[in-house]
């Protein structure tokens, strides 16, 4: 990202390296990739969809997506050059695009007012002007396109600040920004109560020894009891509500305007 939307500390080719796998088995991730998959099968068969990945990491959305949403095509567009190498190794057919959209390449030029759907999934709380994000984003929606934001929500651990967050989010806050954004909201979640709130307490109280729980050489893989505490929880979180008043996983879908 730019100077504007970024501290100069992160650096996303390194995060990929180092946390590749522990994001692909985080049980938040596949919780939060449940809820998109729901919101967007909701559009299915209401004709062609395309969708745009606003942060779209190592790919792993999009691969979860493809096989539920056929006949979709899918762009995802993303800073660092690793999770787009990585990107396109899990699903070829898609198009991954290393770009920052304040800055977009030329590559970006053919996607402008492309998008009926698109998601910015956890990528707000890594950016210094999220409404700015929100406003550059609109360029390559269609008129009337759905926009699915994910946003964390609840106290920020030392591992959230040790990749990059900025701040967190509650309902009325990502309600706000993406009307100052200029899209029409139409509804928010609080997601996850109970078990992803006690997986986050848990991430909490860990502190900064979680960092190196989740990383452990070069490939990214996570400990051993990470990655057991992150095989039970993605049990426990099928018991998760949707939206309550307590879930710590903000959830949001909004539209741009028509006309």
């Amino acid at each position: 990202m730019s100077d504007q939307t970024r501290a100069s500390q992160d650096d996303w080719d390194a995060h990929w390296e180092h946390y590749a796998q522990s994001a692909a088995e985080n049980p938040a991730q596949w919780m939060r990739h449940e809820i998109i998959a729901r919101l967007l099968c909701e559009d299915a068969g209401k004709g062609a969809m395309q969708l745009f990945d606003l942060g779209s990491g190592q790919g792993d959305l999009v691969q979860k997506l493809e096989p539920l949403l056929p006949g979709a095509r899918f762009v995802g567009a993303e800073l660092s050059e690793r999770g787009v190498a990585i990107s396109k190794r899990k699903v070829p057919p898609a198009t991954f695009l290393v770009a920052d959209i304040f800055a977009p390449p030329a590559s970006l030029n053919e996607f402008t007012n492309w998008a009926t759907h698109a998601v910015c999934s956890e990528v707000l709380e890594h950016v210094d002007d999220p409404v700015a994000f929100l406003k550059r984003a609109r360029d390559y929606l269609a008129p009337g396109a759905r926009l699915i934001v994910t946003v964390p929500g609840g106290p920020m651990s030392a591992f959230d600040r040790h990749i990059g967050h900025r701040q967190h989010f509650d309902r009325l806050k990502i309600r706000s920004m993406l009307e100052q954004a200029g899209y029409s909201v139409e509804r928010t979640y609080l997601a996850g109560f109970p078990f992803f709130n006690l997986y986050r307490l848990l991430i909490v109280g860990r502190g900064g020894r979680l960092v190196q729980d989740a990383q452990t050489g070069p490939t990214g893989a996570p400990s051993g009891m990470a990655r057991f505490a992150m095989k039970v929880f993605r049990v426990l979180f099928h018991a998760n509500l949707l939206d309550s008043p307590f879930g710590w996983q903000v959830v949001a879908t909004a539209r741009k305007a028509s006309s």
